[in-house]
């Protein structure tokens, strides 16, 4: 009996010191999975408003979470064929690839000149870059305006083209400086040893050693495009030059009538590859966002 007493208490004592780790899971868990819900709902409800009938959406005795009515496809049909939304799309990402390609361009050198630039002038100038973010477009779009119809540029998607990169180019520039700050000199420097110049050094070396920024530029930049709605309602008056941040609230808002089924259904086609994007890339995006923190 006291054998048995003694494993007894053996087998409390462990199953008790495994108590607090198997809370502790419990907790993370319930945390993560909470957080999981929270970020998923946005999804869900994108997704189950997409399919819903009228009658199912505007009966407020009915369930919302569900299908009170069998699904349909009307609100798709209404999106695609009442509406010019594939142009949209087409037109958001044109203006996106030509933006993208801008502001690596100019970004990327920008950044790796502003690390490699030591002193209190390479600071304040890169402070003084990033400053240029911060500035509401809502301020600029009125000289914006002077330069695009100066230019004959009005109701063009190249308008488009020429105005994101004026709030792309300042935060990726300070992006891309972090992130080059964090790579060693000393790789470059022996590469420049085995006889390439600095350009070859920076394009062969650091640039791929860089791709985690890049990657997180095009992101960025993608994101900001697709989201635009001041600059884009400015400058473009032509419902087939539109974006879809433009076409889809101007044509499926009609006065106090929402197509919430389309408008539901056109957040869900936009938003579901950029959050693919966001989650197959999402070590390089963080690395990107987070290097120089430790070193």
């Amino acid at each position: 009996m006291e054998a048995i007493s003694t494993s007894g208490g053996w087998k409390l004592a462990w199953l008790g010191s495994r108590w607090p780790a198997r809370c502790a899971w419990v907790a993370v868990f319930a945390t993560l999975a909470t957080f999981a819900v929270f970020c998923a709902f946005p999804f869900y409800w994108m997704l189950i408003t997409t399919f819903k009938d009228v009658h199912d959406l505007i009966n407020t005795a009915n369930n919302p979470f569900v299908f009170n009515l069998p699904p349909t496809t009307e609100n798709l049909r209404v999106l695609f064929q009442e509406t010019a939304f594939l142009r949209w799309l087409l037109n958001t990402l044109l203006v996106g690839v030509f933006v993208v390609i801008i502001t690596l361009v100019l970004a990327v050198p920008a950044g790796y000149s502003l690390a490699r630039l030591s002193g209190p002038r390479g600071r304040q100038l890169a402070i003084a870059i990033f400053l240029t973010y911060l500035i509401p477009p809502t301020i600029l779009f009125i000289p914006f305006s002077r330069i695009v119809g100066a230019l004959g540029l009005q109701d063009s998607l190249w308008s488009l083209v020429l105005v994101y990169p004026s709030f792309t180019v300042p935060f990726c520039t300070w992006l891309m400086m972090g992130f080059f700050k964090a790579v060693p000199r000393d790789i470059e420097e022996a590469a420049m040893m085995d006889g390439m110049s600095r350009f070859g050094a920076f394009l062969k070396v650091i640039v791929p050693l860089s791709s985690a920024g890049i990657l997180t530029v095009i992101i960025f930049t993608l994101t900001l495009v697709m989201q635009e709605f001041v600059y884009a309602l400015t400058f473009i008056t032509s419902s087939s030059q539109y974006t879809v941040s433009v076409g889809v609230p101007t044509f499926l808002v009609r006065g106090d009538v929402y197509f919430w089924g389309s408008l539901m259904g056109a957040c869900l086609i936009v938003s579901v590859p950029v959050a693919l994007l966001y989650n197959v890339f999402l070590d390089r995006f963080v690395t990107a966002f987070t290097v120089g923190a430790i070193k």
